[in-house]
């Protein structure tokens, strides 16, 4: 018993010196954090595939665009004006900015603007995104544990698809989907949330190239 007794004391001292102990509840919320990124970023790269001879090129898609999109889902119906721009970056790199203005029914207009540079990775056809730099200077991706979003690209077909991943403070993750098919007038939209495998939103629409 007298054994039992310093073990435990020991391990009290023990915790003292090095702080608390991470709360039962916190353990778990990390770990299903970690679990659930792990999963999705392993789910990403199955989802990506091998790149296809009929597959299109980055420079396919650069170009100007502007058009009108349908939300549809937990929102109701809704209108917004989009604009994209999809433009080389060099060193076979690209830049996507876009644009969404959402009208509002007091008549008023809500604007988000976004800019994200994609670099190619060793896989054909999958692109990383750089929004970050390392310790040592390189452009790298958002890390979705710190409650960033880890944000992809690939082209299959004529489809370039942006993936963002978020993982939300429960542990559980987000995913936005955004797929812009090349067609003859431009781009056909259709972006798509999710949490936790529910789909939450649906935008579809038509953009008109205007470069060319």
């Amino acid at each position: 018993m007298e054994a039992v007794r310093m073990a435990h004391e020991k391990d009290r001292l023990l915790r003292h010196a090095v702080g608390k102990p991470v709360p039962k509840r916190r353990e778990r919320e990390m770990a299903s954090a970690r679990s659930a990124c792990f999963s999705l970023l392993c789910l990403l790269v199955l989802a990506a595939g091998p790149a296809r001879a009929g597959d299109a090129a980055v420079k396919d898609f650069f170009g100007r665009y502007v058009g009108e999109a349908i939300s549809t889902m937990e929102e109701g119906l809704s209108k917004r004006d989009l604009s994209v721009e999809i433009r080389d970056a060099g060193n076979d790199a690209f830049t996507v900015d876009w644009t969404t203005i959402t009208r509002e029914e007091d008549g008023s207009r809500k604007r988000k603007s976004y800019s994200i540079t994609f670099r190619p990775t060793k896989r054909d056809g999958i692109f990383a995104s750089a929004m970050r730099a390392d310790k040592f200077g390189n452009a790298v991706p958002l890390d979705p544990m710190t409650g960033q979003p880890y944000v992809r690209a690939r082209i299959h077909g004529k489809t370039l698809t942006i993936h963002a991943l978020h993982i939300t403070p429960e542990g559980g993750y987000e995913m936005q989907v955004y797929d812009r098919t090349l067609i003859p007038e431009g781009l056909d939209l259709r972006f798509s949330r999710f949490r936790d495998g529910r789909q939450l939103k649906l935008i579809t629409g038509t953009l008109i190239r205007l470069d060319g």
